[in-house]
């Protein structure tokens, strides 16, 4: 650092601007104060898991849901119904064919049906999902596969083998589904 770096108060010259700004966002404190508490307070709806649910649950995003099997599923085409919130609050209900869910392509919602269909073992409670779906919304898509890879890849690295190896077992079930279907 060279003597032009440093002002006046002895301080590099980025810290002055620094802290101007904080003391700019500061003085607009109390209106920020006041739309937080004018605003419409955030309400989650949790489903009560029952005995004829799959699934109830949701994640970090406020997607909140619970999965039945419906009337019209049969062995040779097991179907689920999906009923809940998504992330804005909004009430949805979605119809799954568990036959054409594909974990490399899918939502949330088409994983834990799957997840409830196949009885992936939770591990004490854990989801067998990765991660990373903690924030995903209802509508997103995204290849679980890749996922469960990175997510094993990160649990070796910080030494967790049972969690990479729970994570492993998982995705093995996810594999051994899209085999028996596709043939991948």
């Amino acid at each position: 650092m060279n003597i032009n770096e440093i002002g006046a108060t002895g301080y590099p010259a980025w810290h002055g601007a620094k802290k101007t700004q904080q003391n700019t966002a500061g003085t607009s404190f109390a209106s920020q104060l006041n739309n937080v508490a004018s605003a419409k307070p955030h309400t989650s709806i949790v489903y009560m898991k029952t005995d004829d649910m799959l699934y109830s649950g949701g994640n970090g995003t406020g997607l909140s849901f619970y999965i039945k099997y419906a009337e019209n599923s049969t062995e040779d085409d097991p179907t689920v119904i999906a009923k809940g919130v998504d992330e804005n609050g909004v009430e949805f209900e979605q119809t799954v064919h568990i036959n054409k869910i594909n974990p490399k392509c899918a939502t949330i919602v088409e994983m834990r049906a799957l997840e409830a269909h196949l009885g992936v073992e939770k591990n004490g409670g854990l989801t067998s999902l990765p991660m990373e779906t903690g924030m995903m919304g209802l509508r997103d898509r995204t290849d679980f596969m890749n996922m469960f890879e990175k997510q094993i890849s990160d649990m070796k690295l910080l030494s967790q083998k049972r969690t990479a190896a729970y994570y492993q077992y998982s995705m093995q079930m996810y594999w051994d589904f899209m085999n028996k279907k596709w043939g991948i």
